[in-house]
């Protein structure tokens, strides 16, 4: 049985080492504990060990999680890192507090559209695939400016990042971290308002402490805090 109390605590002592070695605070990390495919009562063992932010990837999933009795009222702040297809957007519109996985403009537009009638900001990010694997989601590096300049003008949503999925490889990741690093600050030189854009949502259980040395400002971690799925 997975201590998951004690997994945080081991978890959070690596990233505050991660972060000297970086000369950063740990402040300036915030951890994503990763709870899709996890149970209600994990997700409560998480938060009762102080654990605030969360992230799911299934939409069916997490509007299960919202009504559960364990976790209905609690003030979690829910981050949605799943691919997110456009039909699905008013699902979840104004039920997170923020999403990391928008990989077309398409689907910024949904997310503008779903806002906007409900009178509603959104906070969401990028993602870009920097890996440039077929097998993943995101948008090319080489597309990154062009659809933030459409993004820049909807209105109701606010990008405020950009979100990766590194290779496995711990080198190819660092460069790629670093890639997503310099890509953020293109991005400020074309947007309308750069103090909006400070999240870097890159670096998981395996490759969380290279993301941190690139100046990651959110890591996801699941396995090292829930266990194996």
């Amino acid at each position: 049985m997975e201590n998951i109390a004690d997994n945080l605590a081991v978890v959070k002592d690596q990233i505050a080492s991660a972060c000297h070695k970086a000369g950063r605070r740990p402040d300036e990390v915030r951890l994503i504990a990763v709870s899709k495919t996890k149970s209600a009562a994990a997700i409560r063992e998480a938060w009762e060990a102080g654990q605030r932010d969360f992230g799911e990837s299934y939409v069916q999933e997490f509007l299960d999680k919202l009504e559960d009795p364990q976790l209905s009222g609690l003030p979690i702040a829910w981050h949605f890192i799943g691919h997110l297809q456009s039909n699905k957007v008013r699902q979840i519109a104004g039920k997170v507090s923020m999403i990391h996985g928008i990989d077309k403009v398409s689907t910024a537009e949904e997310l503008s559209k779903r806002a906007t009638q409900q009178g509603i900001d959104i906070d969401y990010l990028l993602e870009v695939n920097v890996s440039r694997e077929s097998t993943k989601y995101g948008i090319e590096p080489s597309s990154l400016l062009s659809a933030a300049e459409t993004c820049f003008r909807l209105p109701n949503i606010r990008l405020r990042g950009l979100m990766t999925i590194a290779s496995p490889d711990p080198d190819l990741a660092r460069r790629e971290f670093s890639e997503l690093r310099e890509c953020l600050e293109q991005l400020k030189s074309s947007s309308p308002d750069p103090s909006l854009l400070t999240e870097l949502s890159m670096g998981m259980s395996q490759d969380f402490e290279e993301a941190i040395m690139e100046g990651a400002t959110m890591i996801r971690i699941g396995t090292a805090i829930f266990g194996w799925r």
